[in-house]
């Protein structure tokens, strides 16, 4: 894709020259892009489907930390995130713009893994990358993705649609990415203290890429399509199932029951957790960035996902009245709160 072998500095391409070196690599392959890069916008042709439209913001020091996140895979994950929404919307994606603000200290090199790890999701998941913008920066490096995706009018599901009764689905499971990042961290903090201690990652494979590098379930989609199933509410959990369920009860205007023992969570992210003292379903409820799918569904849909291996139900959803509540596994009723990541908390 690229092959650069020596550190090149930005100011010998200029901004333009930066623009033709990055884009060189680009193939256009979805059939609704007429134009991509190179004239003043791109060109998309849904024919008469519905457009879907989400933006992201990553920043250095607050939403990744170059110390332990390879360039590659902030630039994957920094897709992924992006089309993650679009699926939660119960759409299909198919492009991509990706901005990037960066300073003197970044050579072309380290671009190119950026550009390389998007371009690498924009392959996987048959996207195309059909504008974007760079600048400098001084506060450290800025990403930003906006995503664009279409559904047919009707298949379109917003967070408001619960009703009485739905039963609560969620894919995957939960609180790997959180737990994956604790450990990174405490490998960051061994390491500032002694930089000849090489990191202790071994036989935590899983949860490390549930951090730095996150799917974005599109299969889920293409799975409740094949079964014929809409759901009647869904979102993308990248700040917690706490935090998800109260958007979707919220908009929706009902209360939930969620089911402790019936939340998914991976034996390596339990037994990781517990070594390092937290609870696993606090990581589930309140660590995000899972990026999986939280949605409601129709009791009679229930005999079509029960036997689905990626999708769990763990909850109903309820009258307003009944409040927001979480059956633990002793069968003590306590209150969901939201704890997620909040972006304007100091630090």
């Amino acid at each position: 894709m690229f092959d650069n072998p020596e550190r090149t500095n930005l100011e010998q391409l200029g901004e333009f020259g930066l623009i033709d070196h990055i884009t060189k690599a680009v193939e256009l392959k979805e059939p609704s892009t007429v134009k991509g890069i190179g004239d003043d916008a791109a060109v998309l042709d849904f024919s008469g489907k519905k457009m879907l439209v989400s933006t992201d913001l990553l920043l250095e020091g607050i939403h990744f930390d170059l110390r332990y996140v390879p360039l590659k895979h902030l630039g994957y994950k920094a897709v992924q995130v992006n089309l993650s929404d679009i699926y939660a919307m119960n759409g299909i994606a198919s492009q991509i713009t990706f901005s990037i603000g960066l300073s003197s200290k970044f050579p072309l090199e380290a671009v190119e893994e950026i550009y390389a790890g998007a371009l690498l999701a924009c392959q996987k998941y048959g996207v195309d990358l059909v504008g974007g913008d760079t600048s400098a920066s001084v506060q450290g490096l800025v990403i930003s993705v906006t995503s664009i995706g279409h559904a047919d009018g009707e298949a379109v599901v917003y967070r408001s649609g619960a009703q009485v009764g739905d039963l609560i689905c969620v894919s995957g499971d939960l609180g790997g990415a959180y737990v994956g990042l604790q450990l990174l961290e405490r490998e960051k903090r061994i390491f500032l203290e002694n930089p000849n201690i090489q990191p202790d990652l071994e036989g935590k494979d899983y949860i490390v890429e549930r951090q730095l590098k996150p799917e974005a379930r599109k299969d889920v989609v293409e799975l409740l399509a094949r079964l014929g199933i809409k759901p009647t509410a869904m979102i993308d959990i990248s700040d917690g199932l706490a935090s998800e369920i109260l958007h979707i009860c919220r908009a929706s205007g009902k209360g939930c029951k969620l089911y402790e023992d019936k939340i998914p969570i991976d034996p390596m992210t339990y037994e990781t957790a517990r070594e390092f003292g937290i609870d696993p379903t606090v990581c589930a409820l309140n660590g995000g960035e899972d990026y999986e799918l939280l949605f409601t569904i129709r009791q009679a849909d229930y005999e079509q996902v029960k036997g689905q291996p990626d999708i769990s139900v763990i909850g109903h959803v309820t009258d307003a009245d009944g409040g927001y509540e979480l059956i633990s596994k002793s069968g003590n009723v306590h209150p969901i709160t939201a704890q997620g990541w909040n972006a304007f908390t100091s630090r």
